[in-house]
């Protein structure tokens, strides 16, 4: 039987040729080069040999992909394929990302929150300092450790003043050699004052949406931003494309905290707007004998929800509550709403929902009645993974 093909032996062995007796010719005739089928060959007439390829031996059909042998001829047998391995790729469903979550100083609680949520994540400080004139002076502890890592920033842009100092904390970290940059700005704060309706006035939402727009990529590529009911739809095409903008909601954590109530039954109030007047109607559905809870993205003087909160009343509502993801009130405003004390919608709220957001709002009201806390942290370890 002929074997394998070797680097010592001719072409003719190498597919079963019979070696040519000595004889007067001087060399076998072209039919001879290749073996004659055997009698007990197929009735296809299919021939048999061998052949290693790479020192394997491979299989293939009749259309010639490999050849396997006996005495008997050549014959082509089904291929037989290796599988293709495919590479695991980061962020792929069931993957974990180890994330470094650098925070401002306001943001420490809840990134201290974030961080007890999911094992992947480590926090990291910052040093807030400044000098002597009242410019920043930052600095990044170990930043020399975070090279090759997936990077996130905790931010809030809670006021005009605290704002230069993160932007250059969230302009320096993606140039590090990191991984992946991911900047967290729960509340997008410009997003309120986006209304143009004189010759001149300034979209400053859509010119911090430039400036947002402009962090330096990182080595894995554009960097991420994480917003959280942002105030107008359109404000999310303010961003240019060198920025992934990813935006979530605090819808569900009122919707889990609503299962955890007797009585979760909803009406939707419209605010309409006439000018600089703001009328209150109910939109659909019947108050009465019902527990109303208010919803809204968020609040600042919040005249709007007590007016919904009087209608709701008048119109025999048996509690009333309210939620907005941002509870900014500007000027302790929040200290208008009191709690209903079982007396009724004509005298306050049930519950006021709030998320941590906004976190000098948090300080304020964390202890006061109507008010109530839900976090974040879950929605934004969840939002690190992806």
């Amino acid at each position: 039987m002929a074997t394998a093909a070797s680097a010592s032996a001719s072409p003719a062995a190498a597919f079963g040729a019979k070696t040519p007796r000595p004889g007067p010719s001087p060399s076998p005739s072209p039919a001879s080069a290749f073996a004659r089928p055997s009698p007990r060959a197929s009735a296809a007439g299919r021939l048999h040999a061998s052949l290693h390829l790479g020192g394997a031996s491979a299989s293939a059909s009749a259309t010639g992909s490999s050849i396997v042998s006996n005495a008997s001829g050549i014959h082509l047998a089904a291929p037989v394929l290796a599988p293709l391995a495919v590479p695991k790729m980061t962020g792929a469903v069931g993957a974990h990302k180890n994330v470094l979550l650098f925070h401002c100083e306001e943001m420490r609680e809840l990134a201290e929150q974030v961080v007890a949520r999911n094992d992947d994540i480590e926090l990291r400080s910052i040093s807030w300092r400044t000098f002597a004139d009242g410019f920043p002076n930052l600095f990044i502890s170990n930043a020399h450790t975070i090279r090759g890592r997936h990077v996130a920033f905790l931010a809030s842009f809670s006021s005009p003043s605290v704002i230069f100092e993160q932007l250059s904390i969230i302009y320096a970290l993606p140039k590090l050699f990191i991984s992946s940059f991911t900047l967290i700005l729960p509340f997008f704060p410009t997003g309120t004052s986006e209304r143009m309706e004189d010759e001149g006035d300034v979209a400053t939402a859509f010119t911090l949406a430039r400036i947002l727009s402009n962090i330096p990529i990182s080595r894995g590529g554009p960097s991420s931003l994480v917003i959280f009911d942002i105030h107008a739809l359109q404000e999310r095409f303010y961003f240019g494309d060198s920025v992934l903008p990813c935006f979530e909601s605090g819808i569900p954590l009122l919707k889990s905290r609503l299962q955890e109530l007797p009585d979760s039954d909803n009406v939707v109030c419209n605010k309409v707007r006439e000018g600089e007047q703001r009328i209150v109607r109910i939109k659909e559905g019947d108050p009465r004998g019902r527990h109303v809870v208010i919803v809204d993205d968020l609040v600042q003087s919040g005249g709007t929800l007590i007016e919904c909160q009087k209608v709701l009343a008048e119109h025999g509502a048996a509690k009333v509550s309210a939620y907005v993801t941002h509870g900014i009130f500007p000027n302790k405003s929040w200290e208008k709403f009191q709690p209903d004390n079982g007396e009724g919608p004509g005298h306050g709220l049930s519950h006021f929902w709030i998320t941590d957001s906004c976190p000098l709002t948090v300080n304020a009201v964390k202890d006061r009645q109507p008010f109530e806390i839900l976090s974040l942290a879950g929605p934004i370890a969840s939002a690190l993974q992806i």
